[in-house]
């Protein structure tokens, strides 16, 4: 039993070690939201972006117009460059860029339109290529075709 409990205590020791080290080493950052009057106001309770540190989170952005705040079109390759554009807008307001996105996730009510989302994706991201996911959802906001959300540093 006693070499039972003094294995306990180095693993707790190890733990609180460990734990220590973590909480240390990290910074606590303000946590900045971010709202663009160059993009649609958002349609729920949630900002367009957050900043923490260097690191901007975008909430995903469907092919609204910011005049209307109404799809901009029905088809995919105009909701597809609005929902870009709109991407774009919040990131400036945030202090980035497209070229300083780290990861794009796209949501598509169609997988039969990635080809075309493609097109369309790879004139906005000219430099370094994001990591990236994008999978079929069966059904987005406002019934919108596409809904695309990145990940981002400071300039």
């Amino acid at each position: 039993m006693k070499g039972r409990n003094k294995h306990n205590m180095k693993r707790t020791h190890l733990l609180l070690i460990l734990a220590f080290s973590l909480t240390s080493c990290h910074t606590t950052s303000p946590l900045t939201v971010i709202t663009s009057n160059a993009a649609p106001k958002a349609i729920g309770p949630y900002s367009h972006a957050t900043k923490v540190g260097n690191v901007i989170y975008t909430s995903g952005q469907i092919g609204l117009s910011p005049i209307t705040n109404a799809l901009a079109g029905d088809d995919i390759a105009t909701q597809t460059h609005q929902a870009l554009d709109n991407l774009k807008a919040i990131l400036q307001d945030s202090g980035s860029d497209m070229a300083h996105v780290a990861k794009v996730t796209i949501y598509l009510k169609d997988l039969n339109d990635y080809a075309k989302v493609n097109d369309i994706y790879k004139d906005y991201f000219t430099g370094i290529k994001p990591a990236r996911s994008a999978v079929q959802v069966v059904r987005l906001p406002k019934d919108a075709l596409i809904e695309i959300e990145c990940i981002a540093t400071v300039k």
